[in-house]
C-alpha cells in the first residue's frame, strides 16, 4: 500500500500543492461532491471539441439538396406548455432550426442544444427525420472532465427512432453510463425538449403530429381487440 510518509519529500509537496493551489481571482469555486474536493482550474475550464456546427449539419442532413436555418421564437404560452410536456423549465426564448429539404420535400430538421451536464452545459446537435423521430445526435463540445461518453456512436444510436411518446429517460429507455450520469440526464432531457419544439412548431401545423399519431393509435386499438 501507498504511503506518503514513505514518499519521496518532493513528490509529497508537490501533491499538497496541487490539491491546494488557488484558482485564479475571479475564478468560480466549485465542489465537486464525488471527487471530495473542489476542481481545479484546468477541470473547470476542461473543452474536448469533436466537431463545428457546420460539420455536424453535413453528418445530419447528408443528401439534402438545400439547407436553410430559421429562428422560431416562443410565446409565454407556448413555452409554458413545452414545458409541461418536458417536465422541466428552461430560460430560453427562441431557437435555431436547420431544415434540410430535397426539392420540395422536408428531409427532416435539425437543432444545437446546450444542456448543463455536472459543472459545465455540452453542446450537441440533435437531428430529427420528417416524421419526428430522432434521427441522429452529434457531440460538438463537452465541457467536463468526465463523462464525453455520451458522444459515442454506441452510446447515443439507443436515441434514434425516439419520438415524443417516448419516455426517453435513465432506467426508462435509455441506459445510462456509469460515472457520467448528469451527463446522460442532461443529453435526455435536451432530446426531448427537440423533439417537442419540431413536434409544436412544424409537424402539428403539418397534421402530421403527436396528437394525430395518438389519435391513429388509439382509433386503431379498438378494431385490433375484435380482430378487425
Amino acid at each position: 500500500m501507498f504511503s506518503y510518509l514513505k514518499a519521496p519529500a518532493s513528490f509529497v509537496i508537490g501533491a499538497i500543492l496541487w490539491l491546494a493551489t488557488p484558482l485564479s481571482a475571479g475564478a468560480e469555486r466549485v465542489w465537486d461532491p464525488d471527487l471530495k474536493r473542489y476542481l481545479t482550474e484546468d477541470e473547470l475550464n476542461h473543452a474536448e471539441v469533436f466537431m463545428s456546427e457546420d460539420e455536424a449539419v453535413k453528418i445530419v442532413f447528408p443528401k439534402s439538396q438545400h439547407i436553410r436555418k430559421e429562428v422560431i421564437q416562443l410565446t409565454p404560452d407556448k413555452k409554458d406548455l413545452i414545458e409541461q410536456r418536458i417536465g422541466w423549465k428552461f430560460p430560453e426564448q427562441a431557437f435555431e432550426v436547420y431544415i434540410g429539404e430535397t426539392g420540395d420535400k422536408i428531409d427532416g430538421y435539425a437543432m444545437v442544444h446546450n444542456t448543463i451536464g455536472k459543472h459545465k452545459h455540452m453542446t450537441y446537435m440533435v437531428g430529427v427525420d420528417a416524421k419526428g423521430a430522432c434521427a441522429d445526435v452529434e457531440l460538438l463540445v463537452f465541457r467536463e472532465s468526465r463523462g464525453s461518453e455520451v458522444g459515442r456512436k454506441r452510446f447515443n444510436v439507443q436515441y434514434e427512432g425516439k419520438t415524443v411518446l417516448d419516455p426517453i429517460r435513465i432506467n426508462k429507455d435509455i441506459i445510462n453510463i456509469t460515472g457520467a450520469t448528469m451527463s446522460v440526464r442532461s443529453m435526455s432531457a435536451g432530446i426531448k425538449r427537440v423533439l417537442v419544439l419540431v413536434d409544436e412548431f412544424y409537424l402539428k401545423p403539418a397534421g402530421i403530429g403527436s396528437d394525430t399519431l395518438a389519435a391513429k393509435k388509439d382509433k386503431g386499438f379498438l378494431p385490433s381487440i375484435f380482430g378487425n
